[in-house]
């Protein structure tokens, strides 16, 4: 229960960081932070919880983090779905807080509220072959960067830092393409606000991820295998 409320928490964080970073902030008129100002927030999201709660739950704050994980070796499949839970529900919960916050301003409407689309809901009108080649390669990436920086060989005490600035320089490439997902639960929690398209294009931001992580989960294994975790 406290890896799983640790989870929650720092899911909560990643969405309110990040996703309020974009709702708020970066169109702000002249001091708005931009792409840029955004993708920082969210790789801080990450640097700041991997230190708070990476000794709890590990830090996962993402389903397809947890299924890369498990394909990599380094995550007991009976953990998976409460994971899974607890990562969507602090989803939510973080994308709740933002839209108290952001309704709280006269003439507030939703508008994309940070969700992640393709074609006509991508911020640079990219189609569906390049929103599904992007997030997969992106969270493959993600998760090589993870499994790297966590292996038992790599130098301690630095991974949190790491994987920040590998989910931040994903940002940076990808915010065009398709608002940046690799997360599900990141995904989720918007697109219920938004409704609409945007839970049309779900499907997407769960298949994807989760693909890119399973590729990767796969394939540091095989270059640099480590004991699974319950064996």
């Amino acid at each position: 229960m406290k890896k799983l409320v640790a989870e929650f928490i720092g899911t909560l964080w990643l969405v309110l960081g990040g996703c309020g970073s974009a709702v708020l902030a970066a169109a702000f008129p002249e001091l708005g932070i931009g792409f840029a100002g955004v993708a920082i927030a969210f790789g801080l999201t990450v640097v700041t919880m991997a230190y708070a709660i990476g000794h709890i739950s590990g830090c996962h704050l993402n389903p397809a983090v947890s299924i890369g994980l498990w394909a990599g070796g380094r995550f007991d499949k009976k953990e998976l779905i409460p994971y899974i839970g607890a990562q969507v529900l602090g989803g939510i919960a973080g994308a709740g807080i933002l839209y108290l916050i952001a309704s709280g301003k006269p003439g507030f409407e939703i508008g994309g509220f940070a969700a992640n689309g393709y074609g006509d809901h991508s911020p640079g009108g990219y189609g569906l072959l390049a929103a599904l080649v992007t997030e997969m390669v992106m969270t493959f990436m993600f998760l090589f960067i993870i499994l790297g920086a966590t292996h038992s060989s790599a130098i301690q005490g630095f991974a949190g830092l790491v994987i920040g600035l590998g989910l931040a320089l994903i940002h940076l490439i990808s915010i065009p393409v398709t608002n940046t997902s690799v997360n599900p639960a990141r995904s989720t929690s918007q697109a219920l606000f938004v409704g609409d398209w945007a839970l049309g294009q779900l499907w997407l931001f769960w298949v994807a991820p989760i693909i890119g992580a399973v590729l990767a989960g796969v394939v540091y294994k095989a270059i640099a295998p480590e004991k699974k975790v319950g064996q």
